[in-house]
C-alpha cells in the first residue's frame, strides 16, 4: 500500500513538474515538496463528490500560495474534476487552469488564491460560517475547512490575525497544513526570520504539531490526532523538501533550491528530463497517470461517492424529520430573504446615515436569519452594533449569535468575510472607518474579482471626521474605490457597487440595493455627521427609489433650467441650499441631481441618463472627495469641486465653513462658473 501511497505523489510531482515545463512559467518546488500532503488529505480524508464539486455539505480545502496551483490542479485531476487536456492548458488563454487558482467551486476549487495570506483567512471564514450553520441546523451539516499555507503566508501580517481570531473562537473544524520548506522565492526563510512558529501559534491557542512533512505515515497521523480534536484549531507544521525529485543532468540532487520556487525546472538548473525519469514518469510523455496510480484513485472516487451517498441520506431523513429548518436552510443557501418593507423602517430626522444605517441593521437582526455582521473594534462608531444589540457576538463553543467582533485587523475581517461568501449560507457584513478601507483593499479586491456578496460599511466618509483630524479623514479614498465601479468582473458586470446616500430615507434604499445586489460586493460610504433630509414633494422614500438606478433628480425647477447641481451624500443636501440661493438670488432655474453609483448609473438608458444629467447644460458637481470622483458626471464643459488636499483637525462645522462646503459657496461657485 505504501509503495501506490508514494507512486501516486510522485505522479502529482511529475505533473505538476510538467505543468510549469510546457507552460515555460511558474513555480514547480513548491508543489513538487506539498505533493505527499494533498495525496493523503484528498485520497484519506477530505469527504467531496467526485460527481459534484458545489455538493454543500463537503469539506472545504483552501490553498493559500496560489503560485502552486500546479499541485492542486493535479490532485483534482485526480479527484475527477480536471482532465488531462486542461492540466496541458496550463497557463493559457481560456483555460481552466490559469497560473493562480480562481475559484470554480464546480471544479473544486473553493477560492480565488494568489496575495499570500489570503487563502488560509479565507478558511476562517469558512469555518466560522459552518459553526454559525451548525448551531441553526445541527451536526448533521457540519464539516471541516483544510488549509494549506507556505512560509509568505505565514509572513503576512494578516496571518497574525486569521491565527488570533481562529485560536479565541476555537474553531476545531479548521485545519491547516503549513509547508515548511524554508525556501522562499529570493532566498531562504532564514534570510528574513528567526520566530518559532509553533510557539506563536500555541499562544493563540491552536493545536501544533510539527511532522515531516514528505512522510505519509506521519501526515496521516497527523491529520487524524486533527480531525479528532475538539477544542482548538490544527496546525501541521510539515518540514518539506522544496522540489522534491528533482535531480541535475548528471542525476545528482537538486532538491532545496530557491531557484525551483519559480521557475521551471529546466531554467532553475535541474534537468527536467532526469527529475521526471526519477519520480518514475517518461519526460517525452509526462502527461500520464500511471496505470496503478489510476485504478487506486477509481477506487478512492468510488469510495468517495459511496461515502457521499450515505451523508446525502442522512440529510434527506433530516430534511423529513425538519421540514421547516430543511426549508430555511435551503433558503439560506440560494440567497432567498425575507420580503423587507423599506419604506416601514423608521428614521429619525435629519440624522447621519452611518445612524440611519444602525437602524436598518437592526431591522434585519429581526428579520433576516444568516446575516453575519463583523466590526473591526468599531461597532459603537459605525453603528453595527444596532445589529448587535439584538444579537451577542460569537464566542467559543457558541455561535448562536450572529456578530463578529474581529478586532484591529480590517484587512483580516474583509478576507474572513470573503471566507464566509465562499463557504455559502450567509451574507456577510463587515464594518470600520471608510478612511481604513486602505487596509481592507487586497481583500476588496478579491471579492471583486470572485464576484461575492460581501457588504461593507464604511463610515466616517468624509473630512467631517473633524478634529480627529487628517489621519482620520477619507480623502482620495471614493475615488480609488469608484476605480472598481468601473472595472468588470469576469462575468462582464460591474464588479463592485459603491453607494453613498444623500439622507436617511436613500440609506434604506441604498441598503435594498445592497441586499438585492448577490453578485458582486456592496460599499455603503456613510457619514458621521448629520444631514439634513432632502426635501420630499410628496413621499421621500418613494422618492429616493430613484437611487435604485444609480442616479435621480431630487429637485427641479419648471421650465428651461440654467444649471445642474449635482453630487452625492453629504453634499446632496448643500447642493440644495445652494439651489435655493440661486433661485431667491439670482432668479435661476435649478436642477439638483443625486449620483449614488456612477457605475450603476450609466447602465442606464441614454434617455435617463440624460434626464438626470442633461448633456448641453452647465453642470457643477460637489464632492468631498477628489474632484475627479464627479468629472466623469460633469464632464468637459462642467465643473467639479472637490478637496485638493488633505484634511485638517477641527469641528466639522468649522472645516465646512473653511473648506467651502456650504450653500454660500456653493451659490458663489455657481455665479462664477456661470459668469453670471
Amino acid at each position: 500500500m505504501s509503495n501506490i501511497i508514494e507512486r501516486s505523489a510522485d505522479n502529482i510531482r511529475i505533473l505538476s513538474a510538467s505543468m510549469v515545463e510546457k507552460a515555460k512559467s511558474g513555480h514547480p518546488g513548491g508543489a513538487m515538496g506539498g505533493a505527499d500532503f494533498v495525496n493523503i488529505l484528498y485520497s484519506e480524508f477530505l469527504n467531496y463528490d467526485p460527481d459534484d464539486g458545489t455538493w454543500k455539505n463537503r469539506d472545504r480545502f483552501f490553498l493559500d500560495p496560489g503560485h502552486m496551483s500546479p499541485m492542486l490542479y493535479s490532485i483534482l485531476h485526480m479527484a475527477g474534476y480536471y482532465s488531462m487536456e486542461e492540466l496541458e492548458n496550463f497557463r493559457q488563454w481560456g483555460s481552466h487552469t490559469p497560473g493562480h487558482p480562481e475559484v470554480n467551486q464546480r471544479k473544486g476549487v473553493e477560492n480565488t488564491s494568489g496575495p499570500l495570506g489570503m487563502g488560509h483567512t479565507n478558511a476562517v471564514g469558512s469555518a466560522i460560517a459552518e459553526r454559525f450553520l451548525v448551531s441553526r441546523f445541527g451536526e448533521t451539516h457540519a464539516h471541516k475547512s483544510y488549509a494549506f499555507i507556505s512560509d509568505g503566508g505565514i509572513q503576512e501580517e494578516i496571518s497574525q490575525g486569521a491565527g488570533r481570531i481562529a485560536g479565541y473562537l476555537g474553531l476545531h473544524n479548521l485545519i491547516m497544513f503549513y509547508d515548511s520548506n524554508d525556501i522562499q522565492l529570493s532566498s531562504k526563510t532564514s534570510a528574513v526570520t528567526k520566530e518559532d512558529t509553533a510557539m506563536k501559534y500555541k499562544a493563540w491557542g491552536w493545536n501544533v504539531m510539527t511532522i515531516d512533512g514528505n512522510n505519509a505515515d506521519a501526515i496521516r497521523q497527523a491529520l487524524k490526532n486533527a480531525v479528532q480534536e475538539k477544542e482548538r484549531p490544527t496546525l501541521i507544521i510539515g518540514k518539506t523538501i522544496m522540489g522534491k525529485g528533482a535531480v541535475t543532468e548528471e542525476g545528482s540532487s537538486f532538491e532545496r533550491q530557491t531557484s525551483t520556487h519559480g521557475m521551471p525546472l529546466s531554467e532553475a538548473g535541474a534537468s527536467f528530463a532526469k527529475s521526471i525519469e526519477n519520480l518514475g514518469g517518461d519526460p517525452e510523455n509526462p502527461f500520464v497517470v500511471f496505470n496503478d496510480v489510476k485504478s487506486h484513485w477509481e477506487k478512492i472516487n468510488e469510495n468517495k461517492r459511496q461515502a457521499v451517498k450515505v451523508k446525502k441520506e442522512e440529510a434527506s431523513k433530516w430534511e423529513k424529520e425538519n421540514p421547516e429548518l430543511a426549508h430555511k436552510l435551503n433558503d439560506f443557501y440560494t440567497g432567498r430573504i425575507p420580503e423587507i418593507d423599506f419604506s416601514a423602517i423608521e428614521q429619525k430626522k435629519n440624522i447621519a446615515s452611518r445612524a440611519a444605517s444602525g437602524a436598518v441593521l437592526a431591522h434585519f437582526a429581526e428579520k433576516i436569519e444568516n446575516i453575519i455582521v463583523a466590526s473591526a473594534d468599531l461597532s459603537n462608531s459605525d453603528k453595527t452594533d444596532g445589529f448587535l444589540k439584538k444579537t451577542k457576538q460569537f464566542v467559543k463553543g457558541d455561535f448562536s449569535g450572529a456578530f463578529l467582533q474581529v478586532g484591529v485587523s480590517e484587512l483580516t475581517m474583509g478576507a474572513i468575510a470573503n471566507g464566509m461568501a465562499l463557504h455559502g449560507g450567509v451574507i456577510p457584513v463587515c464594518g470600520t472607518f471608510f478612511v481604513f478601507s486602505d487596509y481592507m483593499k487586497p481583500a476588496v479586491r478579491l471579492a471583486a474579482l470572485m464576484e461575492l456578496q460581501v457588504i461593507y460599511v464604511w463610515t466616517h466618509d468624509a473630512f467631517r471626521v473633524g478634529e480627529d483630524g487628517p489621519t482620520h479623514q477619507p480623502v482620495e479614498q471614493e475615488a480609488q474605490i469608484r476605480l472598481l465601479e468601473k472595472l468588470k468582473n469576469h462575468s462582464g458586470h460591474r464588479s463592485i457597487l459603491v453607494l453613498r446616500p444623500a439622507d436617511a430615507m436613500e440609506t434604506n434604499v441604498a441598503w435594498k440595493m445592497a441586499l438585492e445586489n448577490t453578485k458582486t460586493p456592496t460599499a455603503l460610504l456613510l457619514s458621521r455627521q448629520n444631514i439634513p433630509d432632502i426635501p420630499a414633494k410628496s413621499n421621500r422614500y418613494e422618492e429616493a427609489l430613484g437611487a435604485e438606478k444609480g442616479g435621480y433628480v431630487v429637485y427641479k425647477d419648471d421650465g428651461k433650467i440654467d444649471i445642474v447641481l449635482l453630487g452625492n451624500g453629504s453634499e446632496v443636501s448643500t447642493l440644495y441650499e445652494g439651489a435655493m440661493l440661486l433661485k431667491e438670488r439670482k432668479g435661476l432655474k435649478v436642477q439638483v441631481s443625486s449620483v449614488i453609483s456612477e457605475g450603476l448609473f450609466r447602465e442606464q438608458t441614454e434617455n435617463y441618463q440624460e434626464e438626470v444629467i442633461p448633456s448641453e447644460l452647465p453642470k457643477l458637481g460637489l464632492t468631498a472627495g477628489l474632484p475627479v470622483s464627479l468629472e466623469g458626471l460633469t464632464g468637459p464643459k462642467g465643473k467639479s469641486i472637490g478637496m485638493e488636499s488633505f484634511g485638517y483637525s477641527a469641528p466639522a462645522k468649522v472645516l465646512d465653513e473653511k473648506l467651502g462646503y456650504t450653500g454660500e459657496n456653493v451659490y458663489k461657485k455657481a455665479v462664477e462658473f456661470l459668469k453670471l
